[in-house]
């Protein structure tokens, strides 16, 4: 007998507490060891539309949902009582006439008439909008796996109802909507050959996994909520499989699946390519860290491949291969350059520039493209610094920047922007890269050196070369050409506009923190309009309390909810601007009676922790709960960074650079979000609540 567990299972499960998920997961291995041992409760669901629908008795309350032959066993929803039994009355599991693909399909009859979702702003609900399916040909949609029942739903739906509508239709019906819905021509999966097992159907295998021993059932129930963090959508694989004519980008906004599309590139190519060696990189530990969970959850069943699929750091990789090459670097620290400047500043007379801006000029233009003599910085184009210098002023900076060289040669130190720098001169040199494929996560906040690096990693093979990244993201680097540095993505570059990850609800409210519409120096484009989320949740909260005491009580109160409808303390993520709001962020966990985790570049966010941290720190990680506190006037816009302006132009740089902050931080969340500080609030969360 098959025995199967159904993604509505998983799902339905990781909504249950603790307790009640050890209760369901000792039934379920049950049910597999052996379906007639004594005690086993199971009892015919009379109302049931399918006639092969059964309830198992767990404990009290809590009944499984099973679909019962002779042939196999379907795990399909797990619940309290009345709800399951709802569940299982209103669904039924059956064979798609036209795809052959396994299907469990909501019954049309036992649904209330689809209407504009509540989010709809009220003015938007005079007009009438076109339906957005009606000139797609019904073959079409049957192929896209359309139940025939709800053909004519979907030929009604617009804009207003095509989200609700999707709630109720199988995840390839709904997806394939969305995408046409976005301007995507979805992919027609050819359908299974009559008499075929209507399980094998790709569509089907992505929602109904056989069990074949209890090992791989305790991996399933133990990633139940885990298991969207590796989703790949079907659509997305073309461009996981796709062979480029050179380096190519994928982008999008938060949630729509690039860092996946990375991972699954990588892993691709290391199956395909046997011989190969292939780098998955992005900037910091953290994200490495969380790379490397789901790499390890998506090739459980092939560990080889992980022995040519490398994950690391830029800053570890780079470190790795210089002390390889030239011995262990003495890397400059902040404090050290900033001790540097300050004496060389204070040789020079005469000159007005602040530290501030000594130190981002070092950092944006001289260090950043290694510029060693006075001719290079003379002429040196300064993209993202919008403080014009005339020569006579250059001049003066480049008395300073060339003393700061001499000191940091004299003590034998070097910067991350050298190391890199050198080893693409080598690699240049010897032509051996120590990778054959490169995959680049969170690529929005590469840096100029180290683009140099990855390039010259790739130089006899550029098309070896992917990124994944998102401009509305970027909050380390300034923008620069990459083209000027041989990396040229023009017209492979694709953006990704389905939201897996985020609710319908956080996705729009974070979005207005950005521009519809965002470019690169290189006049690549990032349309974040027509991006829609695949998903409803409840509405994200944003509070205003009088004190930080106020805000510690109710955030500790929150995240006391979260945890009695069912979330585990790994599931929840807490995120402030600085290390001045961390025992903010403590003490709102300390009051709800949870353990925390502090984040930095060498923790991830895997153990049974909440996980607090700074809002740099949150790129690259996911929970099904967020709150971003301590959102107050003067922290977020950071006042610090404001004063340290020196030219009113620049100010756009610190506020962008501080939205994308905020922007990262809420969208990190799946199904509920918190926004809250202390009144006078952050300006920022105007535009949050309009």
């Amino acid at each position: 007998m098959e025995f199967r567990i159904a993604d509505t299972f998983t799902d339905s499960l990781s909504r249950l507490t603790g307790h009640e998920q050890k209760a369901v997961k000792t039934t379920a291995f049950d049910l597999q060891m052996n379906l007639g041992k004594p005690g086993m409760h199971f009892h015919k669901l009379d109302k049931a539309r399918d006639p092969n629908f059964w309830s198992v008795r767990v404990s009290g309350d809590i009944r499984i949902i099973v679909h019962k032959t002779d042939a196999s066993l379907l795990l399909c929803y797990v619940d309290h009582h009345d709800t399951a039994y709802d569940w299982a009355e209103r669904r039924k599991l059956e064979t798609h006439p036209k795809t052959g693909a396994a299907q469990l399909v909501e019954v049309r009859e036992t649904v209330r008439e689809i209407t504009v979702s509540k989010y709809v702003e009220v003015g938007e609900r005079d007009h009438a909008k076109p339906p957005l399916f009606a000139d797609v040909p019904e073959e079409d949609l049957l192929s896209y796996g359309v139940p025939i029942e709800w053909l004519d739903d979907v030929r009604k739906a617009n804009e207003d109802t095509v989200l609700e509508l999707a709630d109720h239709l199988p995840s390839e019906a709904a997806e394939a909507l969305l995408d046409l819905a976005t301007g995507v021509h979805p992919q027609i999966t050819q359908p299974t050959a009559h008499g075929k097992d209507p399980f094998d159907h790709p569509d089907a295998q992505r929602r109904f996994r056989v069990m074949h021993d209890v090992e791989a059932l305790e991996r399933a129930l133990d990633y139940a909520w885990e298991k969207w963090t590796v989703f790949l959508h079907p659509a997305q694989r073309q461009l996981v499989e796709r062979q480029f004519s050179g380096p190519a980008r994928v982008s999008g906004s938060a949630g729509t699946g690039k860092t996946i599309v990375a991972l699954h590139r990588a892993v691709h190519l290391a199956r395909i390519h046997p011989d190969a060696r292939v780098l998955l990189t992005t900037f910091s530990e953290t994200l490495a860290n969380a790379l490397r969970t789901k790499l390890r959850r998506l090739i459980s069943n092939e560990p080889r491949i992980g022995e040519r699929l490398e994950v690391h750091a830029m800053g570890a990789i780079g470190r790795r291969l210089y002390e390889l090459n030239f011995g262990r670097p003495r890397i400059a620290s902040r404090e050290a350059i900033r001790q540097a400047l300050d004496e060389a500043a204070g040789a020079v007379d005469g000159h007005r520039f602040s530290r501030h801006f000594l130190m981002m000029e070092w950092a944006q233009v001289v260090d950043a493209w290694q510029l060693k003599t006075w001719e290079a910085y003379r002429d040196v184009r300064r993209l993202g610094r919008k403080t014009r210098l005339q020569e006579k002023q250059r001049a003066v900076l480049w008395s300073i920047f060339d003393h700061v060289w001499s000191s940091l040669e004299n003590r034998g130190m070097v910067t991350e922007s050298y190391l890199f720098s050198r080893l693409a001169s080598q690699l240049a040199e010897t032509g051996r890269p120590p990778f054959d494929y490169v995959v680049v996560d969170e690529a929005q906040d590469v840096g100029i050196s180290q683009l140099r690096f990855l390039a010259a990693l790739t130089a006899t093979h550029p098309h070896h070369l992917f990124f994944a990244g998102d401009l509305g993201q970027r909050i380390f680097q300034q923008p620069f050409s990459w083209k000027a540095l041989g990396v040229d993505i023009r017209g492979r570059s694709h953006t990704l506009r389905i939201n897996y990850r985020t609710s319908h609800q956080i996705r729009m409210q974070a979005d207005r923190l950005l521009a519809p519409e965002l470019s690169d120096v290189d006049g690549n484009s990032e349309e974040r309009r027509g991006t829609i989320s695949i998903f409803n949740g409840p509405k994200p909260k944003l509070m205003i309390l009088d004190t930080p005491d106020e805000e510690i009580e109710a955030v500790g109160r929150w995240l006391s909810g979260l945890m009695d409808q069912g979330l585990r303390p790994h599931e929840v993520g807490v995120f402030f601007r600085s290390a001045a709001e961390l025992d903010r962020a403590r003490a709102a966990a300390k009051a709800a009676g949870l353990p925390v985790r502090v984040l930095d570049d060498s923790v991830d966010s895997s153990s049974g922790y909440v996980s607090i941290s700074t809002m740099h720190l949150a790129k690259g990680l996911e929970f099904r709960a967020v709150a971003v506190m301590a959102c107050d006037d003067e922290v977020i816009p950071l006042q610090e960074r404001i004063e340290a302006v020196s030219d009113d132009s620049d100010l756009d740089e610190v506020y962008n650079t501080e939205r994308h902050l905020l922007y990262v931080a809420c969208t990190r969340a799946r199904d509920h979000l918190l926004v809250t500080g202390v009144d006078p609030a952050s300006e920022f969360l105007d535009d949050l609540r309009m």
